[in-house]
């Protein structure tokens, strides 16, 4: 590793795929050492996940590439830049910030207020909530039906019970 580590392409997955396998080739280890290697970093990588990650040309999980560029032995603003490539292919270039002209004669009183980005809530935790209303309701309906529909009268009643 005498070289400098490639540097992460960010057009498209299959050139960042191909980037993460000169990084690999770069480091000259084995699957099984980056296995290693990326465990002693604090990652899980399994060998068979970064063999199928390099033989496919799709996007790979953000969480794997930290682990992969850990375990090649990239840190610091190079690791970041990584992930920064992969994070810029799968939901585009992040929008550069224009600055606003603000007139040489404006004072803070007549400059207009500028109203904060609403937050939307991720959906996810709601589809939970959801689902796991749903499920509550299932679990205490079966409860329920089962104890209007059994009578303990009929158990004794039957042939196979056992009097005392």
């Amino acid at each position: 590793m005498t070289t400098a580590p490639p540097s992460p392409p960010d057009t498209d997955p299959a050139a960042f795929v191909a980037g993460l396998r000169r990084l690999k080739a770069w480091s000259g280890l084995s699957y099984r050492r980056l296995e290693r290697r990326a465990a002693e970093a604090g990652h899980s990588l399994p060998y068979s996940t970064a063999a199928t990650m390099l033989g496919r040309e799709r996007l790979p999980r953000e969480e794997l590439v930290a682990a992969f560029v850990a375990a090649c032995g990239i840190r610091g603003a190079e690791a970041e830049a990584w992930l920064d490539a992969r994070t810029d292919i799968a939901c585009g270039p992040a929008p550069a910030l224009m600055p606003v002209p603000v007139p040489e004669d404006a004072t803070p009183a007549s400059l207009p207020a500028v109203a904060a980005p609403a937050r939307t809530r991720p959906w996810r935790p709601r589809w939970t909530l959801v689902a796991a209303a749903a499920l509550v309701t299932a679990l205490l309906g079966g409860v329920t039906a089962s104890g209007v529909f059994t009578d303990d009268e009929e158990v004794h009643e039957t042939r196979t019970s056992v009097r005392l």
